[in-house]
């Protein structure tokens, strides 16, 4: 028994070790010789597709995460199916993941594979677009360090259970994020990411429409908010694509204003509004309601620490030629 102990705890050892080491491989000057116009590239790129497409940034903070929370962050989820095997993006969870997301990552890629040919990957792409686009809706600049190669696996299969839903109990949510090294504080800091953004009405309906036989609507809900979210979804049986802000106040600027709303009732889901519920998370959404720059440095120290999450060197991944699909 002793020693199965010891074989268990050598192996989570070395399991964290060599995650460790791969993101140590990381640097942000990994492309300064072999891609230099990378940054400008970049920045070019992330700039013209959010003007173009407001709902961009959004897009692609989304695309981030379910990137990441799935075997890492080496842009699995950018794979496409084939008739041999479900991909990661074809998960039920994954169906409504916006195309602003896949599409600036796209036009990343074909000015890069122009100016430096088979040198950056998807995975630094999606990471430092992410990073850009927030900072372009008014977020904190944070450091993003590159050199992660593309993962080699994207199964459907994997993502159930891996990616945080609004009907979850807190304690799997909590759990979602406790497993990959992420502390309650981190998590309910990385969920101001809904400050920006939209769900659609699918995601919710069951809590403004016959809720309960006293109640039509969920009573954590403001309940003139509850009304309006009823009219501004009164189709979405026939239409599928139906969604809201995910922040009714500031729907179009990153700020602190997400975690003011939950406290008056005006959370879209039920994960959000259970944050202001729960005593593990509530001082934690006090906080950054209370004081934006304590969430910026908050949010921007989690996402450097998300963006280092599973990533892939040497022969445990590549450099795509194309990034929705293998080489």
């Amino acid at each position: 028994m002793a020693v199965r102990m010891i074989s268990i705890l050598l192996l989570i050892s070395f399991s964290f070790f060599i995650s460790s080491s791969h993101s140590q491989q990381l640097t942000t000057s990994y492309y300064q010789k072999t891609c230099p116009r990378f940054d400008q590239i970049m920045q070019d790129t992330t700039t013209n597709k959010q003007i173009t497409s407001p709902t961009t940034a959004a897009a692609a903070l989304r695309l981030f995460f379910h990137d990441c929370l799935v075997e890492g962050c080496d842009a699995s989820v950018l794979i496409s199916s084939t008739h041999f095997s479900k991909a990661e993006r074809d998960a039920d969870i994954n169906l409504s993941l916006p195309g602003d997301g896949f599409d600036v990552v796209v036009r990343a890629k074909t000015a890069l594979e122009l100016a430096c040919p088979g040198v950056v990957s998807c995975a630094d792409i999606l990471a430092v677009a992410t990073r850009n686009l927030v900072t372009m809706m008014g977020g904190p600049f944070y450091t993003v360090k590159l050199g992660r190669r593309d993962g080699l696996v994207s199964r459907a299969s994997r993502v159930e259970g891996n990616l945080p839903r609004p009907t979850m109990s807190m304690n799997q949510l909590i759990s979602i994020f406790s497993s990959r090294g992420f502390s309650i504080q981190e998590m309910v800091a990385l969920t101001g990411a809904h400050t920006i953004g939209f769900s659609h009405c699918k995601e919710f309906s069951s809590e403004i429409y016959n809720y309960s036989r006293t109640s039509q609507f969920d009573p954590s809900f403001n309940p003139r908010y509850a009304q309006g979210l009823r009219s501004a979804c009164a189709d979405y049986h026939k239409n599928p694509s139906l969604s809201v802000f995910n922040d009714v106040m500031t729907p179009r600027n990153f700020d602190n204003a997400y975690y003011q709303n939950l406290p008056k009732g005006l959370g879209v889901l039920k994960s959000d509004r259970a944050l202001v519920m729960d005593p593990r998370t509530k001082p934690y959404v006090e906080l950054y309601a209370k004081d934006q720059k304590v969430f910026f440095d908050a949010f921007g120290r989690a996402m450097e620490k998300l963006s280092l999450y599973g990533v892939k060197s040497g022969r445990r991944g590549e450099i795509r030629r194309r990034c929705d699909s293998f080489n």
